[in-house]
């Protein structure tokens, strides 16, 4: 499946936006603290793994002009468009593994991921 703009449209009222938790919020807030050029967090996907698809985290300092703004508690969550049609839904969160602590991601989209979790398929 290829990533199509323009698939979304962000004034369509069935569609139900991204969520942050309390957990992630406070993380995009810390890192954003830590570096004052930074404006938030950009969630993306891209094709890859082999579920197809898998999320690609990046910090914005100069938000996109198709990105969406999502905003909790004081974090941003900046989405591109055309990454909607495959993560509309989703729950964000910053959860600890073990020694590690990492994004999560609760897609509603997502019918099948890879055992390492990384990749999605829709």
């Amino acid at each position: 499946m290829e990533l199509q703009a323009g698939t979304f449209d962000p004034n369509d009222p069935g569609w139900q936006g991204l969520t942050l938790t309390p957990a992630a919020a406070k993380h995009i807030c810390a890192l954003v603290e830590k570096q004052p050029e930074l404006l938030g967090v950009r969630l993306g996907i891209k094709q890859t793994g082999c579920a197809g698809f898998g999320y690609v985290l990046d910090t914005v300092s100069d938000p996109v002009a198709d990105d969406l703004l999502f905003e909790f508690d004081g974090a941003r969550l900046y989405v591109p468009l055309q990454a909607m049609p495959f993560i509309d839904g989703t729950e964000v969160d910053y959860v600890r593994e073990g020694l590690n602590q990492i994004f999560k991601f609760n897609n509603p989209k997502a019918q099948h991921e890879c055992g390492c979790g990384e990749s999605f398929g829709v």
